[in-house]
C-alpha cells in the first residue's frame, strides 16, 4: 500500500507532464467542448482520465504515489491559475479570447463552424438570451469557457429578420 514501484519524483515529473498534454489537447478542441457537455463529452472525459492514468502512475498502484500524481496535478491546477491571472499573454493563450457570434443581427457561420456550435446551439442561446430571432440580437458573444451571452437589441431599434 505504501511501497512504490518508482521514485517520488516520477510521479510528478508524468503528472505535469500529462496534464501539459490535457491543457493543450483541450485548448485545441475549441470553446464548445470545454463550456457545453454533452454526453458523448462525458464520455470522452471519463474514457481520457482512464486513459491517461497508466502513463502517470507508470504501473503503480500504491497510496503513496496516487496521492503524489494527485498532489501534483491540483498543483499544476493552482500554479497555472496564479500564473494566467498575473500574465495577461498566458491568459489569452490558455483561455482564448471572446468571439463575436452575432452583431446586429448578422450571425457569423464562419465561426460557427471553427467551433462546432450547430444552428440548435445557437437558437438555444438565443433563447436563454431571451429572444427568438437574430434581428432581435444587438451582439452575441462565444465567451471563453464556452457559454455563449447575448445582449438584445434596445426597443425602437429596427433590424431585417434572419433565420438561424
Amino acid at each position: 500500500m505504501f511501497a512504490m514501484s518508482v521514485p517520488w519524483w516520477e510521479f510528478a515529473l508524468r503528472g505535469v507532464a500529462v496534464y501539459l498534454f490535457l491543457l493543450v489537447f483541450l485548448r485545441l478542441t475549441g470553446k464548445r467542448q470545454t463550456g457545453q457537455y454533452a454526453p458523448f463529452d462525458l464520455v470522452l472525459l471519463l474514457i481520457l482520465s482512464n486513459a491517461v492514468q497508466n502513463s502517470m502512475n507508470a504501473g503503480d498502484n500504491s497510496l503513496v504515489g496516487g496521492l503524489i500524481s494527485a498532489a501534483t496535478l491540483i498543483a499544476c491546477h493552482v500554479a497555472l491559475a496564479h500564473l494566467v491571472f498575473r500574465v495577461p499573454r498566458l491568459a489569452r493563450l490558455v483561455d482564448g479570447r471572446p468571439q463575436t457570434l452575432v452583431q446586429d443581427g448578422n450571425l457569423d457561420r464562419a465561426l460557427m463552424h471553427r467551433e462546432l456550435l450547430t444552428p440548435d446551439d445557437v437558437a438555444a442561446a438565443l433563447r436563454a438570451g431571451g429572444c427568438l430571432h437574430l434581428h432581435e440580437v444587438e451582439r452575441a458573444t462565444l465567451e471563453t469557457n464556452g457559454t455563449i451571452t447575448v445582449v438584445l437589441r434596445r426597443a425602437g431599434r429596427g433590424g431585417t429578420e434572419s433565420g438561424i
